[in-house]
């Protein structure tokens, strides 16, 4: 059964940090590229963040270059998503999944920056 947990969300000022965790379950993460999304209250599902099989990250929407690193450790069927210099536009549900959203999407880990 494949499954995706994401974990690490929290309510955090603006200029502070999270890491996000994201551990797969059920299929081989080596095989997948891998990738961060987020979706805002009343908005679309968006795009963050993708590293490639073997840890290369590949792609960064444009407002969080410099603040955010994906990474991952496939050995621990694990994806982290470390974020800096939190805005209060980041406010969103994070999610992983495969740079095709071909998983069951988990449930989300919130992340609130608010002052």
């Amino acid at each position: 059964q494949v499954q995706l947990v994401e974990s690490g969300g929290g309510l955090v000022q603006p200029g502070g940090s999270l890491r996000l965790s994201c551990v797969a379950s059920g299929f081989t993460l080596i095989s997948y590229r891998m990738s961060w999304y987020r979706q805002a209250q009343g908005k679309g599902r968006e795009l963050v963040a993708t590293i490639t099989r073997y840890g290369v990250a590949i792609d960064y929407v444009d407002s969080v270059k410099g603040r955010f690193t994906i990474s991952r450790a496939n050995a621990k069927n694990t994806v982290y998503l470390q974020m800096n210099g939190l805005k209060t536009e980041g406010t969103a549900v994070y999610y992983c999944n495969d740079n095709s959203g071909t998983f069951p999407w988990g449930q989300g880990t919130q992340d609130t920056v608010s002052a």
